[in-house]
């Protein structure tokens, strides 16, 4: 199966954000991955809008990474400045938004879905991963 970049793309204003964000659902009705995968295309002044997903009504918890572009991403009180190769957690329940501030499209991978546990030790990256975080 392959999709090619903006077969299925469709226009979507998010949780009462500024501006229309064009969206790729990747492998939607395919996929079997307990998440979602999206590819978020933002033009400049573009947000999200701040929103907090309950974890006990909507329980679900998301990983923004930025491809290209440059943006705003708040998550709870914390502020943080984003740009191509960067990556933000927001977890289920915390309060979060997503903001264009740059003159060019800010597109983001955007993994999304329930809070859960993997155990991925057996895989050589994840123990390199960890490794990498302990120093």
């Amino acid at each position: 199966m392959i999709e090619r970049a903006g077969e299925f793309a469709f226009a979507h204003r998010f949780h009462g954000g500024t501006g229309e964000t064009r969206v790729e659902w990747h492998g939607f009705g395919r996929l079997q991955l307990p998440v979602a995968v999206q590819t978020w295309h933002l033009p400049p002044g573009a947000s999200e809008g701040m929103h907090t997903h309950d974890p006990a009504a909507d329980p679900l918890e998301e990983l923004y990474v930025v491809i290209a572009g440059t943006g705003r991403m708040r998550v709870d009180d914390t502020v943080y400045d984003v740009s191509a190769g960067d990556s933000v957690v927001a977890a289920s329940g915390s309060a979060h938004d997503l903001v264009n501030t740059g003159d060019d499209e800010l597109r983001v991978l955007v993994v999304w879905g329930p809070p859960g546990d993997a155990d991925w030790s057996a895989y050589g990256s994840a123990q390199k991963a960890r490794r990498a975080r302990e120093r």
